[in-house]
């Protein structure tokens, strides 16, 4: 299990998101920051869902602390004794008596990230503390009352959850009092220059220097491309950028992306298109000379090779008339390409590309 209580410049960040949706969701927050209920944070991972937790606190008016959870982190074994405490001499190792994260957030709010993850056993002990409003030790009998503001994230459909067994369903009606849906940044252009600016200021200071200017291209850059990695990744982008930037500005060379589809948040589920669409930013970054043409070669070329070099599947699969594919075809030397009887076609065509058949494919 993995825990943060600092205070410094995290809590900055959340104030950062200035696009609409944004701005939209710090409204909704400040109006119910002085109250108790729980709160459900829902988005991709890395989206910025604790920095939004933190603003709650800081506009809660709590006096105690903020501490961040990750439950994601929480082995079976221990997890019980961190939470919520425990007594010495309850289990083999524990010389003395410890408190857990509940009573150490006690006056603050306690930020429970990835609660999709928290193991079933452990989800009816935070369900009795959640209605109780008090915490019992390891080893002890004794309830220890507690004032606690919760707040809990998660990136996992947790209807779904419930219906796989996975997540009980008692404890979600009781986190789900007042739920945010946290956009993905890619959502939310209007955050991205903000905080990739707050970023360089941050970084900046940590190495004792002058934050250096963000160059047009480079902010452009920022602003095109997609963010699978969402504010973590633009975080770890601004940081190797400050680091390698030269003469007091952050050029687009000096913005390293990962570029590993299926890595981060939504990439992981990501379907053809939206992989098609990230690399295509990247085309964009250093276009080669007659983009589209070179693109539509492709498709149509890699299209005919698919069907087997027939005509009709062709035109099927790609939408068009078989007079357009044959233009298409004349246009990029394709037209004279015989049936390779050694090729195959796949084994099962699209039912709306093998409806017709065609026996002179040229």
């Amino acid at each position: 299990m993995t825990t943060r209580n600092d205070r410094g410049l995290e809590i900055d960040k959340a104030v950062i998101f200035n696009d609409p949706k944004s701005q939209q969701i710090l409204h909704q927050m400040n109006r119910v920051a002085l109250a108790d209920a729980p709160i459900l944070i829902v988005g991709e991972t890395g989206t910025g869902k604790e920095l939004l937790a933190r603003h709650v606190h800081a506009r809660s008016g709590r006096e105690g602390p903020f501490i961040a959870v990750n439950c994601g982190a929480v082995t079976q074994s221990l997890a019980e004794s961190e939470l919520f405490g425990h007594q010495a001499g309850s289990f083999t190792g524990a010389t003395d008596s410890r408190a857990g994260w509940f009573e150490a957030a006690n006056g603050g709010t306690l930020f429970l990230d990835e609660i999709g993850d928290l193991p079933h056993a452990l989800q009816v002990k935070l369900l009795r503390v959640l209605q109780e409003r008090e915490v019992v030790r390891v080893g002890s009998r004794k309830p220890i009352a507690i004032d606690v503001r919760l707040v809990a994230a998660t990136n996992v459909d947790l209807p779904e959850a419930i219906a796989a067994g996975r997540f009980r369903a008692d404890l979600f009606y009781r986190l789900n009092v007042i739920t945010v849906n946290l956009p993905p940044l890619r959502d939310r252009p209007g955050d991205v220059l903000p905080l990739a600016r707050h970023f360089v200021s941050v970084y900046s200071r940590r190495l004792n220097a002058t934050p250096p200017l963000l160059a047009p291209e480079a902010a452009r850059t920022l602003q095109h491309h997609p963010w699978p990695g969402n504010v973590r990744e633009l975080e770890n982008v601004v940081h190797a950028a400050v680091l390698l930037a030269s003469d007091g500005e952050i050029q687009s060379r000096d913005l390293r992306f990962a570029n590993l589809p299926g890595s981060f948040g939504a990439a992981a589920n990501a379907g053809p298109l939206d992989l098609i669409s990230t690399q295509l930013q990247r085309l964009f970054y250093e276009p080669p000379p007659n983009l589209h043409r070179r693109l539509e070669e492709l498709t149509v070329r890699r299209a005919f090779v698919f069907c087997g070099h027939n005509q009709v599947h062709t035109a099927k699969l790609l939408g068009m008339s078989r007079n357009v594919l044959r233009k298409l075809l004349k246009r990029f030397g394709l037209i004279h390409i015989q049936p390779d009887a050694t090729a195959r076609l796949p084994r099962e065509l699209p039912s709306y590309v093998s409806g017709t058949s065609d026996s002179n494919p040229r």
